[in-house]
């Protein structure tokens, strides 16, 4: 048996960006933050940010483009793709994205983490919560 699954909770970096594949099926982007906050041995804080990119297909895609928002609290569950780029210096680099499966709002842009644990608009079963079958590979 093998397993290819994350999951991440963090804010939205800005909003997301919708295109269409060349057979019609929309896909939507957006940059994920998460932040770790530690402390040194010395006892300096300390915090790291990780960013994930994030790529919703098909229904999933509609919804993200109409929901989600910069500064939005999200939590991302999906599979872990290798995907690589073209850096500014024309060199050619390894980058990974996050294919959702499931998408939730657990706020609304700018409420901060105040709301820990409630679902966005509507609760669970709101839009965003609904599971993907068709994935496009």
């Amino acid at each position: 048996m093998t397993m290819n699954k994350i999951q991440v909770i963090g804010h939205v970096g800005a909003d997301p960006e919708m295109r269409y594949t060349p057979n019609g099926n929309p896909v939507t982007s957006f940059r994920v933050a998460a932040n770790h906050r530690y402390t040194t041995a010395d006892g300096a804080q300390r915090e790291e940010t990780e960013w994930f990119s994030v790529s919703a297909w098909n229904k999933l895609a509609e919804t993200c483009n109409q929901y989600v928002t910069k500064g939005m609290k999200v939590f991302v569950d999906g599979r872990l793709r290798s995907k690589p780029y073209t850096a500014g210096n024309g060199e050619l680099r390894a980058g990974n994205e996050i294919s959702a499966f499931t998408v939730l709002f657990l706020d609304r842009a700018g409420m901060g983490s105040g709301e820990e644990g409630q679902a966005g608009p509507g609760g669970p079963g709101a839009p965003g919560a609904e599971e993907v079958e068709d994935l496009p590979w």
